[in-house]
């Protein structure tokens, strides 16, 4: 019964992942030598304004770093996951599912932050792959939402933990 619901967890947050929009790119800066950026990449965001004031600021550069942890999984003991935020806006994650031979497999592509500074979005390289949306619920951990932004509601943990010293 167990693996039952958590199997129709897992199909839920895909399915729901799989109804998110794309996120604006964005603008091209010119890169720091003077020569311009090119245009099939983001320019690398230093800081990103929260809204809430001058002084308040999401610095990019700054929380990126390597997040990992053990996703829940349907039909084994779980996925080990490795999610890479470069400081340039790019990452790469890591799927590892436990007790399966050929089930890895690594997705990469460029993140943002929206929603006031408290959750990133990962835009795949690849067409074949949706965005994927984690909460940031402090500078050492992160946690995996659903397409509408929202925390699975299976009481399971979808969490990510920050890796070495920044």
């Amino acid at each position: 019964m167990n693996r039952n619901l958590i199997a129709l967890a897992c199909i839920a947050t895909l399915a729901l992942a799989a109804c998110s929009r794309q996120p604006a790119r964005p603008a091209t800066d010119a890169a720091v030598n003077g020569t311009p950026a090119e245009a099939t990449q983001p320019a690398a965001v230093d800081v990103i304004p929260t809204g809430e004031g001058p002084a308040s600021t999401f610095d990019q550069r700054e929380f990126a770093g390597s997040f990992t942890g053990t996703l829940p999984c349907a039909d084994c003991p779980g996925m080990d996951v490795t999610l890479v935020l470069e400081p340039d806006g790019t990452y790469r994650t890591t799927h590892v599912y436990q007790e399966r031979p050929d089930g890895t497999w690594s997705i990469d592509g460029h993140w943002s932050v929206e929603s006031n500074d408290s959750v990133i979005r990962l835009d795949p390289n690849s067409k074949t792959e949706e965005d994927q949306l984690y909460g940031i619920e402090s500078r050492e951990r992160i946690v995996m939402l659903d397409a509408d932004g929202k925390k699975p509601d299976s009481g399971l943990d979808y969490g990510l933990t920050r890796q070495g010293a920044q």
